[in-house]
């Protein structure tokens, strides 16, 4: 009836395998066999796509995408998207401040909507950031959007832009992907040529300096080395040759570089730790890196305050440490979020770990992990059988709008630093003082 609060529903039928997941600065989002999209976490700005503004302690089935055939979903720090091939369509909900959404405003977004200027688009991959997107199409064309006081765009401005805008200087030059920071831009050709653009105040572009780029400049350092993926954090970025080799530059004051200390490098630097292990992916955190190995080996280091490198401890890590799974499973995909990580394993496993103040572990509390634990409803291995929340939107009765003066708060750690401070790895200096973002610690 209506109303009436839906209990759990056991999905029948083949079990669901989860071939894709995306962490967020507190929400998750997974792509499950058969297109089924499930979001949860943090909802107070309709990230989660659910028509409200509530949390989710568990998995819960996005229903506004079911039938949309989606192939791939990505979170950016308080925002989602999703794509569909066969629609040729991109779909995008949650905070709309500085137009990162897509849709020509700066509205929030509660449910699903599609991105009309990129209706018809093949989309090879889509990248969120903090405030950005990027999307590669098919074809190796580039499109960005969102905000754009440091140049992440690439568009040549400092102004942001409310839908999405070709990257002209890319013109002749295939893009095989791309990564986007919080104010910093990465891609990689399909040549293996690097590039970087937007806010380089940590040598995080890999050019050699700390100034910003309004327009993708070539990474010139790598005598020759071809790069076949790229990833970004926060402030730093991560990135891996043709050989497997992972090298990493930008910003080092938790150890976020596995250099083996806390300094900053302003052009790309291999990380010799893993010089042995072939690199098969990457990811960064807001201040914490992973990398998976080809052979299913997961590797941690960075902030680890609320235990997000997964190793059982919550101390900060500068160089390399391996994550240990139950029965050794061997990693297949691994996925940063700010304060949370997510790994699926060979067995179709699920695991999360680090900060669940919002429930963006999915384990149905708000209780940290320090090691991985698994998510029962997406995993096949769970205790009780698949079992999947259901949307639950009912308008009137539904969270779906929240001041702005509840939902502001200064990120910690992140205020200006006195006269005295060290740059590079020091205070957290050069944040624009207006960039006001929102924080759960």
């Amino acid at each position: 009836m209506e109303g009436e609060e839906v209990s759990l529903s056991e999905i029948t039928g083949p079990f669901r395998q989860v071939l894709l997941i995306s962490a967020g600065a507190s929400h998750s989002v997974a792509l499950l066999s058969g297109n089924v999209v499930c979001s949860w976490g943090r909802g107070e700005d309709g990230q989660l796509g659910h028509g409200d503004a509530e949390d989710r302690l568990s998995p819960t089935q996005l229903s506004a995408l079911d039938g949309l055939e989606i192939v791939s979903v990505t979170c950016g720090a308080d925002h989602t998207t999703a794509y569909s091939l066969s629609h040729a369509e991109v779909y995008s909900w949650g905070w709309g401040d500085f137009g990162r959404l897509g849709h020509g405003n700066s509205s929030d977004v509660f449910t699903p909507q599609p991105v009309k200027a990129l209706h018809g688009l093949r989309i090879k991959q889509i990248a969120c950031g903090d405030s950005h997107c990027l999307a590669v199409t098919m074809e190796g064309g580039v499109q960005s959007w969102g905000r754009n006081q440091n140049g992440q765009l690439g568009l040549g401005t400092t102004e942001d832009s409310l839908v999405p805008q070709k990257i002209q200087a890319f013109q002749g030059i295939a893009i095989k992907m791309v990564a986007a920071g919080a104010e910093h831009s990465a891609a990689v050709a399909e040549d293996g040529t690097l590039y970087g653009w937007g806010w380089g105040q940590y040598g995080n572009l890999g050019l050699g300096d700390r100034n910003d780029r309004l327009v993708p400049e070539e990474v010139s350092s790598l005598d020759g080395e071809k790069m076949v993926m790229v990833a970004c954090g926060w402030r730093h970025t991560i990135s891996v040759s043709v050989n497997g080799q992972l090298y990493t530059y930008g910003w080092s004051k938790y150890g976020q570089l596995g250099h083996g200390d806390f300094e900053d490098h302003l052009a790309p630097h291999k990380l010799e730790a893993l010089s042995d292990s072939f690199i098969s992916q990457i990811s960064g955190g807001w201040r914490h890196t992973m990398a998976l190995t080809c052979d299913g080996k997961l590797y941690g280091w960075g902030w680890n305050k609320f235990g997000q490198v997964g190793v059982a401890d919550n101390v900060d890590h500068c160089s390399p440490m391996q994550v240990k799974f139950p029965l050794e499973q061997k990693v297949v995909q691994v996925s940063c979020g700010w304060r949370h990580s997510l790994a699926i394993t060979e067995r179709q496993n699920v695991f999360s770990w680090g900060r669940g103040t919002n429930g963006q572990l999915g384990h149905g509390e708000l209780m940290d992990w320090n090691i991985p634990k698994i998510i029962e409803s997406l995993s096949m291995d769970g205790s009780s059988g698949q079992q999947i929340e259901p949307s639950k939107v009912n308008p009137s009765s539904g969270k779906s709008y929240v001041s702005p003066t509840e939902r502001y708060a200064v990120v910690p750690d992140e205020t200006r630093q006195t006269a005295n401070s060290v740059g590079g790895n020091g205070g957290d200096v050069s944040v624009p003082e207006n960039d006001v973002k929102r924080m759960r610690i």
